[in-house]
């Protein structure tokens, strides 16, 4: 994880000049979202991952602002964050883990896991996924909404964060999309809403930018026209 975390970063830094987006080698990408939130992500898959792996990268107007890795049932296998410059890695073992097949089959997941991290230490992850039998379709792709609880918890059983709101799946690609949640930790309460506006695959306009389109200098906007 680290190694493909330093290659990426040494690929992002000449990319974001250029406007493109470079992957590793052995990597494809098969699509690129623009969001509401001033965020760009690619996702992607690497030939020497398991089967049904693949990876996301997402870059702001700073660079690249997340990295991850889900497997076939989107659970986190592991994650970089280069804000705080920590790692995050699933445990083998988990009290429940996260299933989108049952999500999918039933409408409702439930999961308790643990990552572990040599910067942060170990963090529970408890929550539950629910479809609320709403679809919308966003740039010609239609998926399917939920709703969402999630607790961050330390080994002591107390509370980091926890967040609730309204997200995405995509059955066909396997994966969450984000959507609107409120974020509550001991020192603030904020929102978020990184909603999908673009999908943009090989060979479109836009394929793999490091620009991310929308929500950009938004305060800043709103500021100027006063």
């Amino acid at each position: 994880m680290i190694r493909l975390a330093i290659a990426l970063v040494t690929l992002a830094v000449p990319a974001v000049a250029e406007g493109t987006f470079s992957l590793p080698a052995n990597c494809t990408a098969y699509l690129t979202i623009q969001m509401r939130n001033c965020t760009v992500s690619h996702h992607f898959t690497c030939a020497d991952d398991p089967q049904g792996h693949q990876r996301r990268v997402d870059l702001d107007e700073a660079g690249m602002a997340y990295m991850g890795e889900i497997d076939s049932e989107t659970q986190w296998i592991s994650s970089f964050h280069p804000a705080t410059g920590h790692s995050e890695t699933l445990e083998s073992r988990s009290a429940n883990p996260a299933s989108l097949t049952e999500l999918i089959n039933t409408g409702v997941n439930d999961y308790d896991f643990q990552t572990q991290s040599g910067e942060i230490g170990t963090t529970r992850y408890v929550g539950t996924d629910r479809l609320t039998g709403k679809t919308v379709t966003i740039d010609g792709v239609t998926l399917q909404q939920t709703e969402f609880t999630i607790r961050a918890l330390n080994p002591d059983g107390s509370e980091q964060w926890r967040s609730a709101g309204n997200e995405f799946i995509s059955a066909e690609w396997r994966m969450f999309l984000s959507g609107t949640s409120t974020v509550v930790n001991s020192d603030d309460t904020f929102t978020t809403d990184g909603t999908p506006m673009e999908f943009i695959m090989p060979g479109e306009p836009g394929f793999l930018s490091s620009s991310p389109k929308f929500g950009c200098n938004v305060v800043l906007s709103s500021w100027e026209g006063q």
